[in-house]
């Protein structure tokens, strides 16, 4: 009968490969210090009769249970000893997502390096108020580290602690704990599940609170929401957009052709699809067999890709299939050009022909204001060595590059205008007409739309109407300029003592009742005006185009 060992004293007897000298055949396993080899003994499940070399439990070893040393009667029992291992009262993986954890030190000095040493025997953790949500990101500033939960942005000591008197003040002691004391920021906002939103410069850190539609600043007087200078409806809005969770998006387009050198595949003109991105999946079937999966590694245009791998032999005029996940974005960086903080808000598209809506802007500290949007939209941004940076779609992209020939506003490829938009609103109450527009700056600006305020709605055929005054098209210096006989003539901004100026003209539709409208009629009408300005297509294209003032000249409405 066997009985079962409790407390680990087994002893194992471990076969040796055997030294040539001996009297025995060379390099056989025997039992050291036994005067034979025992073929008797044993096998406990060994593999076979030739199998004279497996090590371990089973096989050929010796495995003796014995109370007693030698076992020999009354000799020294043999203790419970030291355990092999800590009982755990439940080995099931246990998730903190308020704690930290850390290991021991790494210095490259003495090459010691402890970064795989978790000592049970030491304080290596650290939680904050799980009531908070997860900790979403960490970052060391000095002697202190934040820690960004998902509700609260707390501060803990590095490498010191802080004891509290009877009276409630604090002194910072030096002492052996990695990390000290932990103290919450003043106010209840935190990084949500947007970690990618995080930027810092100097003593300035910005992330963004989707869960309270709030942009925010960590200073050293503490926390600001600077969404609330004059955006908070903006990023109320945008925010509400934004799904947190990961999207399967699948979708097809109809094979035209196929090349091997390189691996390429081409789409039928008809189903263009604006979401293709690299590193999708596709997978394309064949006119026999199973479909070939690849990888998008380029993409020439919307209907010509490069793949990873030899399409084969595609089933011209079948579907392919493209998969990509995809997660709605809050992108944050610090642009140092400029010294702005660049906020990236991306709502991804989930069918095929519906591109992605972005916006991207920027927060400047020196005016505590939101002075710009861009038409980028980044993958990641950021700023190295005096220079900022932005990558999309696998290429990263230098900006506010001043090489001749440059044009600016240019991103990724593509050209648009710079554009002002800003609202003409002198004395409220008053209905006026607006007849001119100036300003005061360089030349190859245009008025792009000068809209009045709606009026109320109207019942007009079964459906509500409202109406406003609109001007046409104010063309730039150079762009309004004709010719008539041999005369030059302005039909947009005209130039005098370095001032631009020009005449509306309103190109609004006609009211219920109304005669004269459009052309026929001098000026906009309405309380206020939206004006918005932008530079044209062909002066001095990628110059520096300033703007330092607009105005217009108005007179009280006879309406």
């Amino acid at each position: 009968m066997a009985i079962a060992i409790k407390y680990f004293n087994s002893f194992v007897l471990k076969k040796n490969v055997n030294d040539v000298t001996t009297g025995n055949a060379a390099y056989q396993p025997v039992f050291s210090g036994l005067p034979n080899n025992p073929s008797d003994y044993p096998t406990f499940g060994a593999n076979s009769s030739s199998d004279t070399n497996t090590i371990g439990i089973g096989g050929r070893n010796w495995i003796i249970e014995e109370a007693r040393i030698r076992g020999g009667y009354n000799n020294t029992s043999t203790s419970y000893g030291p355990r092999a291992y800590l009982v755990e009262n439940s080995n099931e993986q246990s998730v903190r997502v308020n704690a930290l954890i850390y290991s021991g030190v790494y210095n490259s000095r003495t090459d010691l390096n402890e970064t795989n040493v978790f000592s049970v025997g030491e304080e290596i953790t650290k939680a904050v108020d799980p009531n908070y949500g997860s900790i979403q990101k960490l970052h060391a500033l000095d002697s202190n580290l934040a820690i960004f939960q998902e509700n609260k942005v707390s501060n803990a000591l590095i490498d010191k602690d802080a004891i509290y008197s009877a009276e409630g003040a604090g002194s910072v002691t030096s002492t052996n704990l990695v990390i000290g004391q932990i103290t919450p920021y003043v106010g209840e906002y935190g990084i949500s599940t947007n970690p990618e939103s995080f930027a810092y410069y100097g003593y300035r850190r910005y992330f963004i609170d989707k869960y309270r539609n709030a942009v925010m600043r960590l200073s050293r007087d503490g926390l600001t929401e600077i969404s609330q200078y004059g955006m908070s409806t903006f990023f109320r809005e945008e925010f509400a957009k934004i799904n947190s969770n990961f999207k399967e998006f699948t979708f097809t387009g109809v094979i035209a052709g196929s090349g091997s050198s390189p691996a390429k595949l081409t789409l039928s003109p008809s189903n263009v699809l604006t979401n293709l991105e690299k590193g999708m999946l596709v997978s394309i079937p064949q006119t026999s067999g199973s479909p070939i999966s690849a990888t998008i590694t380029g993409i020439v245009n919307a209907n010509t890709l490069y793949l990873s791998n030899d399409p084969g032999t595609p089933n011209v005029g079948q579907n392919a299939t493209f998969t990509k996940f995809i997660k709605d974005r809050l992108l944050g960086g610090w642009d140092i050009h400029n010294k702005n903080y660049v906020v990236s808000i991306q709502d991804k598209s989930e069918d095929t022909v519906t591109p992605d809506t972005y916006s991207t802007l920027s927060f400047e500290d020196d005016i505590n204001g939101w002075t710009s949007f861009f038409t980028y939209e980044p993958n990641f941004v950021g700023s190295l060595k005096s220079k900022y940076y932005s990558f999309y779609d696998a290429e990263i992209y230098e900006h506010y590059d001043q090489t001749p020939g440059h044009i600016r506003s240019t991103f990724y490829g593509v050209t648009s205008n710079s554009s002002v938009e800003f609202i003409f609103n002198a004395n409220p109450s008053i209905i006026k007409n607006f007849k001119t527009v100036n300003y005061e700056g360089s030349n190859g600006w245009q008025v792009e739309s000068f809209l009045s305020d709606a009026e109320g709605f109207d019942l007009q055929s079964s459906a509500q109407q409202q109406y406003n005054d609109s001007a046409k098209l104010v063309r730039s210096y150079e762009e309004g300029l004709y010719t008539e006989s041999g005369v030059p003539y302005r039909a947009g901004f005209n130039r005098k003592e370095n001032k631009y100026f020009a005449n509306l003209i309103n190109n609004s539709v006609a009211r219920p009742g109304e005669v004269f409208f459009g052309d026929a009629t001098t000026g906009i009408k309405g309380y206020l005006a939206t004006v918005k300005v932008s530079t044209d297509a062909t002066t001095d294209l990628g110059g520096t185009k300033e703007l330092f003032a607009v105005s217009t000249e108005f007179v009280v409405s006879s309406r």
